[in-house]
């Protein structure tokens, strides 16, 4: 009997395919930013934000799918990893030494890479420990800071930076901060900092009348002001890892809206 191949779902990995069109882009705008005019780099490099941004919520989007239809496959997880290689990998990494590491040559590419190095690796450990039946209905947690979040902390920041400095291709003495930020986020994802998953958050979630009128003023006052919004949430997220440990358990459940935090499935769709 001939073998089949690999079942693929279209939803989800149309999703996976937004993400890896949003890196894609993301790069080819970084590419633009380098080889234009200085006065319309600073546009080309927040288009690349944007498109790495962008790609983020491509790949909530794609796990969350496969889970409501219960598509989850070892395709759609080997094709997420690769997308999540270009487009929180390379394409940050890209930005980021673009910017600023090139004024430190070859140091400069041993932290870019360093960062692209740490990330790869850190999908491959999740891809095998979501393929070893020894890890199932260990965690929700993910355990180091994933990588889509820790692209976001960088274009965000970046984005924040090239706000505060209008027009301006270098961003400062701001810049200087990128290069660091990246080393710790490299270690930091693969720390034993616990982040929670959020994926007792799906179609199904419900809320409160005031919770989700909160929740779309959030999201309105974020969209209005995109130049630093989204910095705070991702730096937030980053740092609710350090301090979720001294979190009421009760508080804990109400932030990640789950009712037994820690006790339930494995890391298998989203991101690590």
């Amino acid at each position: 009997m001939s073998n089949p191949g690999p079942k693929i779902y279209l939803l989800p990995n149309l999703m996976t395919a937004g993400n890896l069109f949003c890196g894609f882009a993301a790069i080819l705008r970084i590419i633009e930013g380098k080889s234009g005019e200085e006065a319309l780099a600073s546009g080309k490099y927040k288009e690349a934000i944007a498109f790495i941004l962008g790609a983020c919520v491509f790949d909530l989007l794609d796990g969350r799918l496969a889970r409501l239809g219960g598509r989850e496959s070892p395709f759609g997880r080997e094709f997420d990893s690769i997308a999540d290689v270009v487009s929180f990998g390379v394409a940050p990494a890209l930005l980021v030494y673009d910017i600023v590491l090139h004024d430190f040559y070859k140091t400069g590419w041993v932290i870019a890479f360093f960062y692209l190095l740490c990330g790869a690796l850190r999908l491959t450990r999740f891809n095998c420990m979501a393929a070893d039946p020894a890890y199932e209905n260990k965690s929700k947690d993910f355990e180091g800071f994933p990588i889509p979040a820790a692209a976001g902390v960088i274009a965000s920041l970046t984005l924040f930076m090239l706000w505060l400095d209008e027009g301006e291709r270098t961003i400062g003495n701001w810049k200087f901060g990128l290069p660091a930020l990246m080393i710790f986020l490299s270690v930091l994802m693969f720390s034993r900092v616990r982040y929670p998953s959020f994926k007792a958050v799906n179609w199904r979630t419900q809320r409160s009348l005031p919770a989700f009128i909160g929740l779309i003023a959030v999201l309105v006052f974020s969209a209005m002001n995109y130049q630093w919004m989204p910095a705070v949430l991702f730096v937030a997220f980053l740092l609710y890892g350090f301090v979720r440990p001294f979190v009421s358990k009760a508080l804990r459940r109400e932030i990640e809206d789950d009712d037994e935090s820690g006790d339930d499935g494995p890391e298998k769709s989203d991101a690590a």
